[in-house]
């Protein structure tokens, strides 16, 4: 693969600026073709990319005077706070054609709003955020949308269909995805107002491979490649999904330790390399027209390099974010 350039906002997690500077130089020693821009403090920055032996001929930093937090009110941090690191980043990706994507750990309400803004593209409503999940048949499910809109109508999550489904053939190399809309009974007549009167949308799509409804204790079954949903329930299907596994994962290594035994350990080990969230990386922005990667507030340096691959892997599948293919 030729060079890629990613710009990562600094500021904004949980771990401070020197956890995720030091996730970059993992990054940068994981991945010979990639190449960093860091938005944030230039002294903070330059002093913890010394620290962790950054090659200097494979990253630049872009100075960002202030930091949105998640305290702030998204809509006056939008136009108040242009010299953050977080909209300071979105600016540069929009401008440079030599960067390619972004990351950030930041305000999931300003980053939305940001898209818009700065990352108009084709997008005619508001971006979704797209997690891929492991599915029990050792596949996986986009599930879209994950929190970016709580309050959804139909006519949206038709639009979210559309873009999961193609994330999942460009991606994953999937011809016809199998598109499943989240609801509390498997029926047609089932859901609340949304599902009911987004059903009918989904189903007259002939370019959606729709299959109908889909409860949730089969939402990560492998039934279906792409689980659409709003931002809320799809908020609480990521959340409850982690802590479930988290917990089940962490029993099995108390008991293994009781029981002193290896291969108990083993499996709950095995385990944590399929379920462990946290590693996949971080949700994906789909209607931007450049490829925008929310990482968790709680991301480590693990979770910068796992990201990084994430964007690796669009770089080599650019349709992703075609702007034909953005429109409704």
């Amino acid at each position: 693969m030729s060079e890629v350039k990613i710009i990562l906002d600094t500021r904004g997690g949980d771990k401070g600026a020197e956890e995720l500077v030091k996730g970059a130089a993992l990054a940068l020693e994981r991945f010979p073709e990639l190449k960093l821009a860091l938005a944030g403090d230039r002294g903070v920055i330059g002093s913890a990319a010394k620290e962790n032996g950054m090659p200097e001929d494979r990253f630049e930093i872009i100075e960002a005077a202030t930091e949105i937090t998640n305290y702030d009110d998204p809509a006056q941090a939008l136009f108040k706070k242009t010299d953050s690191s977080m909209l300071v980043s979105m600016e540069t990706l929009a401008k440079r054609g030599d960067i390619f994507g972004m990351i950030t750990c930041g305000n999931t309400a300003v980053l939305l709003s940001g898209v818009i803004r700065y990352l108009p593209g084709e997008t005619r409503v508001r971006p979704a955020l797209a997690a891929v999940l492991p599915a029990q048949n050792g596949k996986f499910t986009c599930l879209v949308d994950t929190g970016a809109t709580v309050d959804c109508n139909p006519q949206m999550l038709h639009h979210f269909a559309r873009l999961g489904t193609q994330l999942m053939r460009d991606m994953y190399g999937i011809a016809s995805p199998r598109v499943g809309l989240l609801s509390n009974g498997a029926e047609p007549t089932k859901g609340n107002k949304l599902v009911k009167e987004t059903h009918p949308l989904l189903a007259a799509d002939e370019t959606l491979g729709f299959i109908g409804n889909v409860e949730g204790n089969n939402a990560l079954s492998g039934v279906c490649d792409v689980l659409v949903c709003d931002g809320f329930a799809g908020n609480q299907v990521l959340k409850v999904t982690e802590g479930t596994a988290m917990r089940i994962m962490t029993d099995i290594m108390v008991y293994a330790r009781r029981a002193k035994s290896r291969d108990i350990a083993a499996l709950g080990e095995h385990l944590m390399g399929i379920y462990d969230i946290g590693s996949l990386g971080g949700g994906i922005v789909l209607g931007s027209p450049k490829p925008v990667i929310k990482a968790r507030g709680s991301a480590d340096a693990k979770a910068v390099v796992s990201v990084c691959g994430m964007l690796l892997n669009m770089a080599a599948h650019k349709a992703v974010f075609d702007a034909e293919k953005n429109k409704i």
